[in-house]
């Protein structure tokens, strides 16, 4: 197992507090990657989380929130290994929202994905395969 996913697996089952209350621990992903200016947990954070994990494993994350700006990170996988990043698309292909999380399995036309901001936590969600954009290595 390697050392993104075991600190993205310590983290399951933080949760964003709906209202205005904010949970400090999800707020710490954008803070400890420098987007300080963020101020509460419902601005979009699977990138945060994502980048949070990279950087606390001691790997190369991304200055962005964007999660398709992983599509520029490391190197592409067609055949994706526990742990590698999965890219996906919302909306449609085309548009400009994604979400991004860890590689955990998959079966039939499902992955499994380890992520933040699923369903409002920290854990691991199923989505089909015909959103995957790409599979990506860890650098």
């Amino acid at each position: 197992m390697n050392e993104v996913l075991k600190v993205a697996l310590n983290e399951y089952g933080t949760k964003s507090i709906p209202g205005p209350a904010s949970n400090e621990e999800v707020l710490k992903y954008y803070h400890d990657i420098f987007f300080t200016w963020v101020e509460d947990d419902d601005v979009a954070w699977c990138a945060a989380f994502l980048n949070w994990c990279l950087k606390t494993a001691g790997k190369t994350y991304l200055n962005s929130l964007h999660a398709r700006d992983f599509l520029k990170y490391g190197q592409e996988t067609k055949k994706p290994k526990l742990g590698d990043i999965v890219v996906l698309w919302r909306i449609s292909p085309t548009s400009i929202y994604g979400h991004v999380g860890i590689y955990i399995r998959e079966k039939e036309n499902l992955i499994y994905v380890l992520g933040g901001n699923q369903s409002c936590s920290v854990n691991i969600a199923t989505f089909p395969k015909s959103q995957v954009l790409s599979y990506r290595q860890i650098v």
